[in-house]
């Protein structure tokens, strides 16, 4: 999963987007301070296999 933080002067904001191309595309349109997270699980056996 892949997170984008957005903070403003009032708020935080916060969308989750499946994959990595779809948040890529996301974020260069969103405007203000924007952080691009990858969120791992690590009880999840796929994210297991890559460690």
């Amino acid at each position: 999963m892949w997170v984008i933080t957005v903070h403003s002067n009032k708020s935080v904001k916060m969308f989750e987007f499946e994959t990595e191309q779809e948040a890529k595309t996301i974020f260069e349109k969103v405007q203000g301070s924007k952080f691009l997270t990858e969120v791992v699980y690590f009880n999840d056996r796929r994210s297991a296999k890559l460690l």
